[in-house]
């Protein structure tokens, strides 16, 4: 049965918030919905004296907007941009330059990055939801603070122990799945910002940042739990990776939990591996 507060949520989301009649009215079908008036007697009425014709008034010249560039032509303008970023300033000075990635266009603030750039662990999701979009931090709903939680309880704070990033840095429209020119188009930025922050340790939260960043076809669910090597030409060297499920997947699927668990416990005995 569909939840009528999320669907209410949802039409706000698309812009339908105001009604214009009191009852619905199926608009499509106008020759059956109309009723059947009766001919009546219509009072004489004095023609309108004639009127000089309106000027003419000629519409501003307006340029065609450009057409959209080759994908290989944006993906080659991202490696491009992100290559020349030597500090993770510099970096989102060059995501704010960049207009390969529609999804600039239509959200409202970039979303960059949170919590400790000089941290061991640092943790990569999909995109930003609409509460990210307002604030400009990822993680920062409902799902975030099940994430905070998640992390607190192995010893770990955000604004100390981990830093936090998308593969995709603008909020798609109404929440939707970021598609795949659009997280081609960040591919490299996200790849770039990994490099920058150097962690020591990856965890990938969720099947679309997993398969982005290992390039694997597979699901989560047979992603989740299991340890890969992370590597890109300027990392210097192969990291650990950990993918798991996302927050906002166990917040649907709460039975998950206990799965989820025990890879924020590998995450803690790779923390500590690490450190011996």
């Amino acid at each position: 049965m569909t939840d009528p507060i999320a669907t209410l949520r949802w039409l706000i989301e698309m812009g339908a918030d105001e009604a214009i009649a009191e009852t619905p009215q199926n608009r499509l079908d106008g020759a059956k919905s109309k009723p059947k008036l009766e001919a009546a007697a219509v009072p004489a009425v004095a023609p309108e004296p004639e009127r000089a014709p309106a000027p003419a008034i000629l519409a501003p010249k307006v340029p065609f907007a450009a057409a959209p560039a080759p994908a290989a032509a944006v993906e080659q303008s991202a490696r491009t941009l992100a290559a020349s970023a030597r500090t993770l300033e510099e970096l989102a000075d060059a995501l704010h330059a960049f207009d390969g990635c529609p999804l600039k266009y239509t959200a409202t603030k970039l979303v960059f990055a949170d919590g400790n750039p000089k941290a061991e662990v640092m943790l990569v999701g999909e995109a930003p939801g609409s509460d990210e979009d307002r604030d400009g931090r990822p993680f920062v709903g409902p799902s975030g603070q099940l994430l905070d939680r998640m992390m607190e309880a192995i010893g770990l704070r955000r604004a100390e122990n981990f830093y936090l990033a998308n593969t995709v840095y603008w909020r798609p429209p109404g929440n939707r799945s970021p598609t795949q020119a659009e997280t081609a188009a960040c591919l490299p930025f996200i790849q770039r910002q990994i490099e920058l922050a150097g962690p020591k340790i990856l965890v990938l939260v969720g099947g679309a940042a997993a398969k982005t960043l290992l390039n694997r076809p597979d699901g989560i669910t047979r992603l989740r739990g299991r340890r890969f090597e992370y590597e890109t030409q300027g990392l210097g060297g192969p990291i650990p990776a950990l993918a798991t499920y996302h927050p906002a997947f166990l917040l649907r699927q709460p039975s998950q939990k206990r799965e989820a668990w025990q890879d924020i416990l590998t995450l803690r005995e790779m923390i500590d591996y690490l450190r011996k």
